[in-house]
């Protein structure tokens, strides 16, 4: 099971949903980076359940505790390891799905792999895991600031409720407004509306979550593998729930044509720069210095209370179940933190792997 990603700055998660505790230990990151637990804690408080209504009603304080790798207030160089305690799990809710799958989770492969499977709280598989990501990504983006980097994720659609484009510094300010996490207080507003009213019924409703990076030095990534576009969508995509990732304008680039698209350079204030990102900050593999943008299509909370049809693998006949427990009713809020920190992995990485941070000691 590969639970690692990264290769200079590498990230490797561990533990389980209604396990004893979950964590990550972060191994690559330079020595002399001042950081704190509360530098991570912040940002786990941005993805912990029990939150708002609209996400799950399970209470965690989500406390982080660091067990190496800082010295004297500054990292070390060695691995640093940090852990956090389940104390809010309720195993009985899930006992009913020993032999019978959920729909649309991921139940029915982890028992055709492993056969041996976490079924409580969906174990390795639950969204809890991506708690890792987010001690990475904290450290990462502390790392990232050095270099005057910035990364911000934020709510742009949630069913058919869209956001208007809002400016950098404005997105910065007005997520941490509303319970959505969105850049556009209106929008925000009808989405909560659309949230609520699925969780009323006992269903869910998906979204799309967009990531900026600012400051991004031209040259990462490279060419042909390890491309920065292709490292970005791999991580994106091994978030639970996300089922598409775009960069740039994606999808839509199926419309137009390349005199419509085509970012055409030019010198502004000495730089080169672009009078157009439809690219997403990412050319031929490789950051061109303007904002990077990805957006992700996460799916509706698979955990909803409706009736619905599975099957019995221990008797293999057709059976009706219902989910109980503490479900998100729509999981693009709690989302956007752990994208925004999946970007930074991927970017603190490339930054060592390029130069431009030093892989052992900042203050070289």
């Amino acid at each position: 099971m590969s639970n690692s990603i990264g290769e200079k700055f590498r990230i490797t998660s561990f533990g389980a949903s209604h396990g004893a505790a979950v964590g990550a230990v972060v191994d690559g990151c330079p020595a002399n980076l001042e950081l704190s637990c509360e530098d991570i804690q912040k940002e786990l408080d941005k993805r912990k359940p029990g939150t708002s209504s609209v996400t799950t009603p399970r209470k965690e304080s989500d406390e982080i505790q660091i067990i190496s790798g800082i010295f004297e207030g500054k990292t070390d160089g060695t691995p640093i390891t940090g852990i956090i305690f389940n104390k809010n799990q309720h195993s009985k809710d899930y006992s009913m799905f020993k032999n019978t799958p959920r729909p649309s989770h991921g139940d029915f492969g982890w028992m055709m792999k492993y056969g041996n499977y976490d079924y409580n709280g969906g174990g390795r598989g639950s969204g809890r895991i991506t708690i890792g990501h987010v001690i990475g990504g904290a450290i990462a983006k502390k790392l990232l600031k050095t270099q005057n980097i910035e990364v911000i994720s934020h709510v742009v659609q949630i069913g058919d409720v869209k956001a208007e484009p809002q400016d950098f510094n404005t997105l910065k300010e007005n997520i941490e407004k509303n319970p959505v996490r969105c850049g556009d207080l209106k929008a925000a507003d009808e989405m909560e509306e659309l949230i609520l009213a699925k969780k009323q019924k006992g269903d869910s409703i998906g979204g799309i979550v967009e990531t900026i990076a600012i400051g991004v030095p031209q040259g990462l990534g490279e060419p042909v593998f390890s491309r920065l576009d292709g490292d970005l969508a791999r991580i994106l995509m091994n978030i639970g729930a996300v089922k598409g990732v775009e960069i740039g304008l994606g999808f839509d680039v199926a419309n137009h044509t390349g005199y419509e698209i085509n970012d055409e350079y030019q010198i502004e204030d000495g730089k080169v720069t672009t009078k157009t990102n439809n690219s997403g900050g990412i050319i031929g593999g490789m950051s061109n210095g303007m904002p990077i943008i990805s957006r992700i299509a996460v799916k509706p909370t698979p955990s909803i209370s409706k009736c619905q049809n599975s099957i019995n693998l221990e008797t293999m006949e057709n059976e009706k179940i219902e989910i109980k427990g503490r479900h998100d009713p729509c999981i693009c809020p709690r989302v956007t933190v752990v994208a925004e920190s999946s970007t930074a992995i991927v970017l603190a990485d490339h930054m060592i792997r390029s130069g431009f941070i030093h892989p052992t000691n900042l203050e070289i």
